[in-house]
């Protein structure tokens, strides 16, 4: 999870929601905790996403890949899978390799992401995270 660290911090997101999101590390520093507070479509829509390596009941050793769940103001709850390769990260809508995702590019000073979210059959949006706090 070390390599998430980039994200920490408040960004101001643009595109086709709008407002700001804040990551942070749960004590441990194992997952991440992401508050949400953005309007998309015109609705305000609030939530916390929680992220990290899943690691069952018993088991030694976390997976490999990187979960996530969103819970939102409105009662939906989405799950993710996060892939950061160099300065791409990828989430998956569902599991890894979904045709719904977001991808986007960190950029040198690492305080822009900039990228769209994908959804089947060509819909989506451009997004940009700004990073707000420094």
């Amino acid at each position: 999870m070390k390599d998430y660290e980039r994200l920490i911090g408040t960004w101001n997101v643009t595109g086709g929601a709008e407002g700001t999101v804040t990551y942070r590390w749960l004590e441990g520093r194992h997952f991440l905790a992401q508050d949400i507070s953005l309007t998309q479509y015109g609705q305000p829509v609030t939530g916390v996403e929680m992220i990290g390596r899943l690691k069952p009941f018993g088991a030694e050793e976390p997976g490999e890949d990187v979960h996530s769940r969103y819970y939102d103001s409105q009662g939906n709850t989405f799950d993710y899978v996060y892939e950061l390769a160099g300065d791409t990260l990828t989430i998956w809508g569902g599991e890894k390799g979904s045709p719904a995702y977001f991808r986007g590019t960190f950029d040198a000073e690492g305080n822009v992401l900039d990228g769209a979210w994908v959804y089947p059959g060509g819909g989506g949006y451009a997004s940009t995270m700004t990073r707000a706090d420094g």
